[in-house]
């Protein structure tokens, strides 16, 4: 019914730059929160940052100063422009939406496969 396609992960030297895209296409009515998270130690998977649709932001505190979500909401895309990248920072970054179907009533979480980050020191 929905599915998200990520892009733009890579091997990239510490200090380098990527940035990762992610699309929502399917029987959308709407698109609320997006975001990308990574796994971690201990937990499934950690935020990395979110974005609502009205443009509110939030990072995790290892990221900040560093990374940067922006979206499309015309497209239902979200992008993370990430800087300064760390060696710890390699990992698979899956990006999420929480979407409305066509008629549907509450949003629900959908995930995408996940593209994968590899930093090198």
């Amino acid at each position: 019914q929905v599915q998200l396609v990520e892009s733009g992960g890579g091997l990239v030297q510490a200090g380098g730059s990527l940035r990762l895209s992610c699309i929502a296409s399917g029987n959308i009515a709407s698109v609320t929160a997006m975001g990308w998270y990574r796994p971690a130690p201990e937990k499934q998977r950690e935020l990395v940052a979110t974005i609502t649709n009205g443009g509110s932001t939030n990072y995790a505190d290892s990221v900040k100063g560093r990374f940067a979500i922006s979206r499309d909401n015309a497209k239902n895309t979200v992008y993370l422009q990430m800087n300064s990248l760390k060696p710890e920072d390699t990992a698979v970054y899956y990006c999420n939406a929480d979407a409305v179907l066509v008629h549907g009533f509450y949003p629900r979480r959908y995930w995408g496969q996940g593209t994968q980050v590899t930093v090198s020191s």
